[in-house]
């Protein structure tokens, strides 16, 4: 159950900021925590939320990288709670500026899916110019930034998606894009250097299949899988957003080359209505936000 009601004013502690909340992300793993099924959160009641951008509003001992008045984006805290309010407090290691090509929306909308596309590709696959690489679930919010990311870096990007998405990931780069519902990517697709997984499942474990030797297969999805080949790797990981890997990411978003993918965006005081959408109501492609404006 969700209710929106006063508290009050947060204060940072030690290497924490407060920060003055123009706008924050909904996504499913607010409803885990709003249903208590978070491993990493504090049990209800909690303030829910991790994204964020806003305005640094007062800083805690200790913090010296941020002063009143600073623009920031990037997320609360490793327990991903706090952002759903006009104030939030956000560790200073896991803010940075915020990309100036961005509107405050835009920006809160990016960091735990682009960092985690972002770890995919880099910091887990170490996927260079040139290779290919293979993006299961192109389309969805990780997905949609990894295939950006990869095409500006230079890779062959080869995106899996349903009928309704193909022109979508077009539209983002993709160099080739596979119809799942017309064809099996495990005949259509050419051996990859990489595999970005964001579905998990049985698409998955074809996936293996296209690997060449020596190859990796990166996912988010679940810890429960074992590689089926002993002649390529497979990660899986939790993303970590951190300060420099905000720093890496606005560098690409303000030279143009990437795009925020904003969703569906709703008051702050129906935030219940944008967790009908993460529950299936109808909601436009990319990532639900909360407008929340001046406090």
């Amino acid at each position: 159950m969700i209710e929106v009601e006063d508290i009050a004013l947060p204060r940072p502690a030690t290497g924490e900021v407060l920060v003055r909340v123009s706008a924050a992300g909904v996504a499913p793993w607010d409803a885990l925590i709003r249903e208590g099924k978070s491993k990493v959160s504090p049990p209800p009641p909690l303030t829910l939320g991790s994204d964020l951008s806003g305005v640094v509003e007062a800083v805690g001992a200790g913090v010296s990288r941020f002063k009143n008045g600073d623009e920031v984006y990037g997320v609360t805290n490793s327990q991903f709670v706090g952002a759903n309010a006009q104030f939030a407090v956000a560790s200073a290691e896991m803010i940075a500026p915020k990309p100036q090509r961005l509107s405050g929306l835009e920006a809160a909308s990016v960091p735990v899916v682009a960092v985690t596309a972002w770890q995919m590709l880099f910091e887990h696959a170490h996927a260079q110019a040139g290779q290919r690489v293979i993006i299961l679930g192109a389309a969805g919010n990780v997905g949609a930034y990894a295939v950006q990311f990869a095409k500006n870096a230079g890779l062959n990007v080869i995106a899996v998606v349903r009928s309704k998405d193909v022109e979508y990931v077009r539209s983002l780069g993709a160099t080739e894009v596979i119809d799942e519902g017309v064809a099996d990517f495990a005949d259509a697709a050419p051996s990859v250097d990489v595999v970005i997984d964001t579905v998990g499942g049985e698409t998955r474990e074809r996936a293996f299949g296209l690997l060449k030797p020596g190859g990796i297969l990166v996912s988010v999805v679940s810890t429960e899988f074992v590689s089926p080949r002993s002649d390529v790797r497979s990660a899986f990981f939790y993303a970590a957003v951190t300060t420099a890997r905000l720093n890496a990411i606005s560098e690409v978003f303000d030279s143009g080359k990437v795009t925020p993918q904003v969703g569906s965006v709703v008051p702050l005081d129906e935030v219940r209505t944008a967790h009908e959408m993460l529950a299936g109501a109808p909601h436009r492609r990319g990532k639900i936000m909360l407008e929340v404006g001046p406090a």
